[in-house]
């Protein structure tokens, strides 16, 4: 009876310990997960998010439609609705607010010579806007990085070399979006976690990676198209395209490069005002 007692006890304490044993490694697992907001450090690849599905390497360009009678268009409508049915951290178009708010957005792929007047213009008129730069626009204007930063402008992640993120790997992915923060942190001590696919091109592979990052991703809801320096059409031109176009919870997009965007931006943040819109940063948005 004593020894059927003695084996009893030892099998309760070998239970017992290899009981102890799995909560240690089940704990330690749940330790070593995703980067947060305060970390987002390059994960391993072995770590990447799983596709999502069959079609989601297909090839997507961001459009938006003509927006007017200050109203959005259709196209932007359903393109944040796709975002948050899917669960992206992305934004083309604010349907949260019952305000009349508009978001500034530029891209800053080189530098043409307006982006100072740009600044000008914005601490004149008090607008804070958000300037998505490639890696060769900060490393070559360092001076204009500094005043964005330092006059509450956001600095965006526009990746290392502007390539279509959907014609790139998961891996390349990484590498474009983390050689951009890694070289704010360095030379600026600055990272803000909002993201511009270039040209607007991306899958639903890259969205997802760019979000597993931490960034959220910037869209538009109203452009045209002033990036072709051989087809700048005056001050007037730009004026009559963004203010015709304007509606509420805009993300504009506009490129630096223009001079007419420069030439007529006082104009447009005047004339926006006086129609009940008020200027908010991102940060107002993801705020929300």
């Amino acid at each position: 009876m004593k020894n059927v007692t003695k084996v009893i006890c030892a099998i309760i304490i070998i239970c017992l310990l290899a009981s102890c044993t799995f909560v240690s490694k089940d704990n330690n697992t749940n330790n070593t997960t995703t980067p947060t907001k305060d970390d987002r450090n390059l994960p391993e690849t072995s770590v990447l998010p799983e596709p999502m599905a069959q079609n989601s390497n297909e090839k997507k360009s961001h459009s938006y439609g003509v927006a007017k009678d200050g109203k959005p268009n259709e196209i932007s409508i359903n393109n944040q609705k796709y975002f948050e049915e899917n669960n992206f951290n992305a934004f083309c178009l604010d349907t949260k607010s019952k305000d009349k708010v508009l978001y500034l957005t530029f891209d800053c792929g080189y530098e043409n010579g307006y982006t100072e007047k740009i600044l000008d213009v914005l601490k004149d008129k008090k607008v804070n806007a958000a300037f998505f730069c490639t890696l060769p626009q900060v490393k070559e204007n360092p001076e204009l990085i500094k005043r964005m930063i330092s006059e509450g402008h956001i600095v965006g992640n526009h990746s290392v070399t502007h390539p279509s993120f959907a014609e790139i790997s998961t891996e390349q992915v990484i590498e474009e979006i983390k050689g951009m923060e890694k070289y704010l942190k360095e030379n600026y001590k600055y990272s803000e976690p909002y993201f511009r696919f270039p040209k607007g091109e991306y899958t639903e592979n890259a969205l997802k990676t760019v979000n597993y990052l931490d960034y959220s991703c910037v869209f538009w809801s109203l452009a045209y198209a002033d990036w072709d320096l051989n087809s700048q059409k005056g001050e007037q031109f730009a004026f009559d395209k963004v203010v015709s176009r304007l509606h509420p919870g805009a993300v504009i997009l506009l490129h630096s490069v223009s001079p007419d965007n420069a030439n007529a931006l006082g104009r447009i943040i005047d004339e926006a005002r006086s129609q009940g819109y008020e200027f908010l940063s991102l940060r107002d948005y993801v705020s929300n």
